[in-house]
């Protein structure tokens, strides 16, 4: 997941395994919680990390928990993307969590550098969640964390701006519905393409990946296709944008989020491309706004993204990891994910919940899933780190006029191997 700002049947088509060997500090299925639990009159006590302005969200199921067990539980809140920076610290300090939150694309670097611990958890727990969503869990087959959401990037439209039944259907649509209204400050369709978390969207439908599956569908490190002549032709649609200013130039950069956000709340953007977090800052700041799925391409096939998933996770620092693990399950249940979705809005990854009402009902829950069809899981392992910073400079140099997208790319992906060399080589 990038912006490091994220359903039966959807995405079930979508696999993904992992060879990693863990390291780090020394696990063992005896944790601290034996000497914990040698007094069960004693009240434990227990501290989650979860995302901002999320633990509404759990606050219930919290409560519960905390009487069940006999358990004080402290919830701290801190963003889900750079909770694993926290743990690095924190964890062997003995300050950290025992249950934390985070992305999926992490799953495999938390592993490797062993901060996170395995869970002993069985099909009958694994099965309520969707393929996908547990897939992104896994590391050579061991699990090390429960789905609590799932996310994926989807199109953002001001109905006082654009009516559903006018909206372009493909993005070179919405390219020359841009030229027509940008002008004055004003502008039509905008994405954030000078990132890769956005950008793959559009390269990947002309035949570029991150990395390339081997035949047994792990990811293979050493196969790069972004600069491949798939992943050039797609950049070559993204410049486009910025060669004929459809795109302003403040939303290049570190602060383009905040600019196009601005821009959309605001009435002077049609349409972005965003994800389900902005569901309610939108609503809040009085939007009239309508979602869909991303458009299609020139080529027939529709824009992909990156499917995120949202996870709870055991501390391997954890002095009561047993009871981590018990609080990490009720969490994520079914009733409590339901509950959850209804104060959050975080799309749920239980497959019961895929025809709930409460949950259909709801436009978004509706455009992630649609989206999710045509989507593909963020590649988590650990050499995905070198990726976002070469790819991005590359995106932005494109962006700005600085580069070609053959040269920039080629650039990125010298960068990205010399990298992974570097930082991965056994």
């Amino acid at each position: 997941m990038k912006n490091f700002k994220k359903y039966a049947g959807i995405v079930s088509g979508l696999a993904l395994s992992f060879s990693l060997v863990a390291c780090g500090p020394q696990d063992s299925s005896k944790s601290g919680s034996d000497t914990a639990n040698k007094d069960s009159k004693e009240t434990k006590q227990l501290l989650v990390w979860e995302d901002q302005q999320k633990s509404a969200g759990i606050k219930d199921a919290i409560s519960q928990f905390e009487k069940d067990h006999n358990v004080k539980i402290k919830v701290v809140e801190k963003p889900y993307a750079k909770q694993i920076e926290g743990l690095r610290l924190d964890g062997p300090a003995g300050t950290g969590p025992d249950v934390l939150t985070m992305p999926g694309d992490q799953i495999g670097t938390a592993v490797t550098e062993g901060l996170i611990k395995e869970l002993n958890v069985g099909d009958d727990v694994q099965s309520i969640y969707t393929d996908v969503a547990m897939q992104s869990q896994k590391v050579d087959g061991k699990v090390y964390g429960l789905p609590k959401a799932v996310e994926t990037t989807m199109l953002y439209y001001n109905k006082d701006l654009i009516a559903e039944k006018d909206l372009p259907k493909t993005l070179n649509e919405w390219y020359e519905y841009d030229k027509k209204v940008t002008k004055g400050g004003n502008y039509g369709f905008l994405a954030l393409f000078d990132q890769i978390y956005y950008a793959q969207s559009v390269m990947s439908g002309y035949g570029g990946y991150i990395f390339n599956k081997d035949d047994q569908g792990k990811y293979d490190p050493a196969d790069i296709g972004i600069n491949n002549k798939g992943a050039v032709q797609g950049a070559e649609v993204i410049q486009k944008f910025y060669k004929e200013k459809l795109f302003p130039a403040g939303i290049i950069g570190s602060q383009g989020i905040n600019v196009l956000e601005s821009l959309f709340t605001s009435g002077k953007a049609a349409a972005i491309i965003s994800g389900p977090w902005n569901i309610d800052p939108f609503t809040k700041a009085g939007v009239n706004f309508g979602v869909a799925k991303l458009p299609e391409l020139d080529n027939g096939k529709n824009m992909s993204a990156f499917v995120g998933v949202k996870s709870y996770n055991v501390s391997a620092y954890s002095k009561n990891a047993e009871l981590a693990q018990e609080l990490v399950e009720f969490l994520a249940n079914k009733d409590n994910s339901k509950k959850r979705f209804e104060i959050t809005k975080e799309v749920p990854a239980v497959k019961d919940l895929a025809n709930d009402p409460v949950v259909t009902d709801s436009d978004a829950a509706k455009a992630v899933a649609q989206q999710s069809q045509f989507s593909e899981l963020t590649p988590n392992i650990p050499e995905m780190n070198e990726v976002w910073t070469p790819a991005d400079a590359a995106l932005q140099t494109i962006a700005t006029g600085k580069a070609e997208p053959k040269a920039a790319l080629n650039q990125a992906a010298e960068t990205i191997k010399g990298q992974i060399k570097a930082k991965h080589s056994k």
